[in-house]
């Protein structure tokens, strides 16, 4: 029933009521005796999907998606402008620091006012919004750190974000989760739950809760107020008006299109049903989605009305308030509540939204471009640190103009929730690498300037960006050239360099000019096809290689004799079985398959078969249970037991006295080296796999199976975005009774950096050069998924099969590492920790012609840090100043040693500057830490009190297990 003349009543005068201020000052009254809508008015916009992230900003190629995100601003800001109680959120800051540069002062004055005002409201605020399971932890940090930073310069504190939003990532991590906390946001609110999960929470009103993102950290340092939105991010069926939508306007006038009557009375009805789902008077409802409100005014004007003729049925007895709001207010009445809310502490994978559907395909996809994204994110640190290190005068030197910000909003970028989770269209995901490799290039003439500050030398640098295929064109054609490693570690590394080289021997001298050990081997047959035309080396070199900590060591290479590579020495025939060791390990393979058979702990007199090899799931495309196929999202095999690549490897064995390897060739597409270096406690596998054939017309997913006789009990062990570990265990969720459809794809989860299983005694550990999908579907094994190809679109909106073409269109060849790891398991921790961040941030190779810098050696530490702690951030943050991140890389009870606190005296720690003073942050870095006051949430338990932020000792800086502390510190060169 139609209420008289409230068509007629004034909109400025029924919707205004917001008080000044920002933040939860600004909040609008809200009907304590009533049912509170909160209406959001948002936008969601991928950084990158179905077109590349300048193609979606200028609003090109819009036959694939409509989407131009410059005019989504501008529309929204003059909505905003034209009414005072609308309201907005924005996340994705990528886009706005573009959109930013190109606006005039006086729209910036309009922006900066309703940001001031709260009507304007930043949610979430990294460079994108992350992904979850496929993002290492310091890299999602940084994206989180690089947005909220340019906010917090644009628009001072009201342009920081209070609560997270994570609304379209395929599934969520606990360690995100307690990184937001200790950023400071009071909530965090999500999109995507499994639905098995979301209808347990639905029945038991359990989609608010608070998230433990720790166990390590104590109470509430990693806890975060959790809300999992009702109807993913999208408005309620009917009540969508963007020009995207096809739902009626509503029609409020006396004529026979009049239908606000019928949209008013399915608004209450849909606000009714979810009030059902939550445990307040207080319910929120997104009214917005993908590229949303380009023509704002659509939107605006209809909730303008919506909220008029909803707010009019009050008089007739209705119960119901509607009104603009944000997230931080509706959690503001959340906490005014005082309830107690349930507490969750593992985490949200895998993710599938019906039966057969298990969002864990992405986990593995685009295996070339997670591995750059990695390899991308440790130079990153690498080009901070030695900006850092090097001093102000860096980003002038002798070799032009450096700069790491373009790196740094690359790899940011390539976080994004479609970038680095493979979910991307071929030309987007070539688009990513290109930005990389951009950023590559910025950075490169900013560390050959750091160089030449530090050494002392203008020697022309040469950057071999690609010795994995073993091309670099110095060491190919010069006999007397110097390498420069740099070690990005708070620790020594030994690492092994591997050159091509044209001549059969060298001589290789340290820094202090003391001969090293080194060996020519021929190029193996796999890397001459892969490098093609791009390099012509018959030989590489191989020498072992240290760093000390934060600094570089230079090691001269003199040509002794000409000629290609001589014959290195070949296995026996005579033995009984192949084997290769070290002083560490041996490791045994079967004399007539050529697999891996059995691996000796030397060091601590136990053994352990394992077996490994190479297997290939059938990609379903589709059956009579479902019509669901496997895709860039959504592993689904066609049965359970996987195919061999082959049964049996061809095999040669090298052995010399700097490398012994195994070499085993399964087919043309797939083939393996096992490593064993001098001092190194693990097995290497430089896997090279591709292009995967599809002449049959079967997509196919490649696993790498390890076999073992360990009694797990159905348990396994995998990293929370390189951080935590988390106990999996098969078929088995801890907060539902998990109703099991698909017994290998639903036990799939996230691998960033390491995957184990064990049993009360031994631990196998394989660690990962990139993030991979990764499961032990039968007791004793674990798997890793290295490589997929696929034929079919699996229906998410991608409308592209995953077939990657590669360089020559015959499809992707990737190669990649494991480390495995043989320990007992109380032991276990120490050697896998430092091993793994060793993989994330490894040292960097430079070349140089000649002897290369005078200085030989150089540390930015005076002293290298334990073991169990890293320097995870040196970075420059204007004149004299540097954001300094130190953390313990253990979690709390997970060893005897490395588990201890520990001490750090700043001032003392670096060599290349003095410290005057510090400030301790919240770990984004942009929020001074004493400042950060958090929403405290009512658990079971009790309400978990904050310790006072006590007085910095910047001579006696104490880290706990888990614990990241962050500053800024002033310092002088």
């Amino acid at each position: 029933m139609a209420v008289p003349g409230a068509a007629a009543l004034p909109l400025l005068l029924l919707l205004s009521g917001a008080a000044a201020g920002c933040g939860y000052q600004s909040c609008p009254p809200t009907r304590p005796d009533m049912l509170n809508v909160h209406l959001v008015p948002h936008t969601h916009d991928d950084v990158g999907w179905l077109k590349t992230v300048d193609q979606y900003y200028y609003g090109v190629r819009n036959q694939e998606q409509h989407a131009g995100v410059q005019y989504i601003l501008d529309s929204v800001v003059a909505q905003l402008a034209a009414h005072p109680a609308r309201r907005f959120v924005y996340a994705e800051v990528a886009f706005l620091a573009r959109w930013w540069q190109q606006q005039d002062t006086a729209t910036r004055r309009l922006v900066t006012e309703l940001v001031q005002q709260g009507r304007l409201e930043f949610v979430g605020g990294g460079w994108c919004m992350s992904d979850e399971a496929t993002a290492h932890y310091g890299a999602a940090l940084e994206q989180l750190g690089l947005g909220r930073r340019l906010l917090r310069r644009l628009f001072g504190a009201c342009g920081t974000p209070r609560v997270a939003w994570q609304i379209d990532p395929f599934g969520h991590a606990r360690d995100l989760a307690a990184t937001f906390a200790q950023v400071g946001y009071d909530g965090l609110f999500l999109g995507r739950v499994d639905h098995q999960d979301k209808r347990a929470r639905l029945q038991r009103r359990e989609l608010e809760l608070l998230w433990r993102g720790s166990t390590s950290l104590e109470p509430p340092r990693a806890d975060i107020f959790t809300g999992i939105l009702p109807n993913m991010y999208n408005p309620p069926t009917g009540l969508c008006w963007d020009q995207l939508c096809s739902d009626p306007p509503v029609v409020d006038g006396d004529g026979p299109e009049r239908n606000v009557d019928a949209v008013v009375t399915s608004f209450l009805q849909a606000a009714h049903s979810q009030a059902q789902q939550y445990r307040t008077n207080h319910i929120l409802m997104t009214m917005g989605s993908d590229f949303h409100y380009e023509n704002a005014h659509l939107w605006f004007k209809n909730l303008d009305k919506l909220i008029v003729h909803t707010n009019a049925r009050q008089a007739n007895g209705s119960r119901v308030h509607a009104l603009y709001s944000t997230p931080s207010c509706y959690l503001r009445e959340l906490h005014r509540a005082n309830l107690t809310w349930p507490l969750k502490t593992d985490d949200f994978f895998p993710y599938s939204d019906g039966p057969h559907q298990f969002w864990t395909g992405y986990f593995s996809s685009r295996p070339a471009l997670k591995g750059y994204e990695r390899l991308s994110s440790g130079f990153l640190q690498v080009c901070s640190q030695l900006e850092a290190l090097a001093g102000p005068s860096v980003r002038g030197g002798p070799y032009g103009p450096g700069d790491s910000s373009v790196l740094r909003e690359a790899v940011a970028v390539a976080q994004h929730h479609d970038a680095v989770a493979g979910t991307e269209r071929q030309h987007v995901a070539n688009d990513y690498a290109r930005q990389l490799a951009r950023g590559w290039d910025s950075c490169q003439v900013l560390v050959a300037n750091a160089l030449s500050l530090l050494g002392g030398t203008k020697a022309p640098f040469e950057f071999c960006n690609g010795l994995n295929v073993s091309v670099c064109p110095l060491s190919e054609t010069s006999p007397h050239f110097t390498v420069i490693l740099y070690n990005p570690l708070a620790w020594p590394v030994a690492w092994p360099v591997r050159l091509p080289v044209k001549g059969s021997s060298y001589a290789v001298s340290d820094p202090q000019g003391r001969p090293v050990a080194s060996q020519v081997v021929p190029v193996s047959g796999v890397t001459q096809r892969l490098r093609g035309g791009a390099g012509g080396a018959p030989g590489e070199l191989l020498f072992q290689a240290r760093a000390p900590p934060l600094g570089f060591s230079t090691f001269e290479v003199k040509q002794v004799s000409p000629g290609g590579p001589r014959e290195p020495p070949r296995w026996s025939s005579g033995d009984l079985e192949p084997w290769i060791e070290n002083e560490h390990l041996r490791v045994l393979f079967d004399p007539v398959t050529g697999h891996l058979r059995e691996i000796q702990n030397l060091a601590r007199g136990f053994s352990l078969p394992v077996f490994q090899s190479f297997y290939w799931y059938n990609a379903s495309t589709g059956d009579g249970q479902s019509p669901q196929a496997s895709g860039a999202y959504i592993f689904r095999p066609n049965g359970s037991t996987p195919f061999p690549v082959a049964e049996r490897a061809a095999t040669h064995l090298l052995k010399t006295a700097v490398v012994q390897e195994l070499h085993q060739n399964f087919s043309a597409w797939c083939s393996q080296v096992l490593r064993l270096r001098p001092g190194q406690p693990y097995l290497e596998l430089e896997w090279t796999l591709g292009p995967i054939p599809v002449a049959d017309e079967l997509g196919k997913e490649v696993i790498s199976r390890f076999q073992t006789p360990l009694r797990t009990a159905g348990r396994f062990y995998t990293d929370s975005n390189g951080r935590q570990v988390l106990e999996r265990r098969r078929d088995y969720r801890p907060t539902w009774n998990l109703s099991q459809s698909e017994p290998v794809a639903g036990n799939y989860y996230p691998v960033n950096t390491r995957i184990f299983i064990k049993d009360q005694k031994v631990q196998l550990t394989v660690l990962t050069d990139r993030s991979q999908g990764g499961s032990s579907v039968l007791d004793g094994s674990l798997e890793l998924m290295v490589h997929r190809r696929l034929l079919r679109d699996d229906g998410r909106g991608l409308a592209e099969a995953l077939d990657e073409p590669g360089q020559d269109g015959r499809g992707l060849v990737v190669r990649g590492r494991h480390l495995v790891l043989l320990e007992p398991a109380a032991a276990a921790a120490d050697l896998h920790r430092p091993r793994a961040q060793e993989m994330v941030t490894p040292p960097y190779l430079v070349l140089a012609p000649g002897p290369g810098p005078h200085l030989r050696e150089f540390s930015g530490l005076r002293r290298a840090l334990p073991p169990n702690l890293h320097v995870l951030s040196v970075e420059p943050r204007g004149a004299g100043t540097l954001l300094l991140r130190l953390e313990h890389l253990f979690e709390r009870g997970e060893s005897r040693n490395g588990s201890q606190p520990v001490t750090v005296d700043l001032t003392t720690l670096f060599s290349a500057f003095t410290i005057t003073s510090v400030r301790e942050m919240a770990l984004g870095g942009d929020v001074p830490l004493d400042s950060v006051s958090r929403l405290l949430w009512n658990t079971p338990t009790g309400i978990p009190k904050p310790r006072p932020v006590p007085p910095l000792d910047p001579r006696s800086v104490r880290l706990e297990p888990m614990e990241i502390r962050t500053f800024l510190a002033s310092v002088q060169y």
